[in-house]
């Protein structure tokens, strides 16, 4: 067996159309499915389906910050340094608070969506990766 790429990615989220709000209105992720047999929201970036919110309800408890999970998942929204400016105005005027980080190969804005799940935009910046492929473990503070 060999893994091709990587398909979808789904997170649980407590209010799916809060959660709607935030990743088509915000992020701009378009919808393109909703399932008729569970609180599903499905986003496409051009396959079938490469994103999906799964809602649980108000109730549902908070994922202990130390428990193993996901830890974030990440968008590229380009390949130039004003094209994460840009992003950054953008959620700045949402009310969002992000962390720009400069991991070499990208440079990155992290935050939280509604429901405390991380997600990170990013911009490719470098192909240092394919000669040295360890240098995708950097990180350090980029100022905006």
């Amino acid at each position: 067996m060999q893994i091709e790429s990587l398909g979808h990615v789904v997170i649980k989220v407590r209010d799916i159309e809060r959660a709607e709000a935030f990743y088509n209105g915000v992020l701009g992720l378009p919808i393109v499915a909703r399932s008729d047999q569970m609180p599903m929201t499905f986003f496409s970036l051009g396959n079938h389906h490469d994103f999906a919110v799964l809602g649980l309800g108000d109730d549902a408890e908070e994922a202990p910050r130390k428990a193993a999970g996901l830890a974030h998942v990440a968008f590229k929204i380009g390949e130039s340094l004003d094209e994460l400016k840009e992003a950054k105005r953008h959620l700045d005027d949402a009310g969002i608070k992000c962390a720009p980080v400069d991991h070499e190969v990208t440079q990155s804005l992290y935050f939280a969506d509604p429901d405390g799940n991380q997600v990170e935009l990013y911009v490719d910046t470098s192909d240092v990766w394919k000669e040295e492929p360890q240098r995708v473990a950097q990180g350090t503070k980029l100022e905006l």
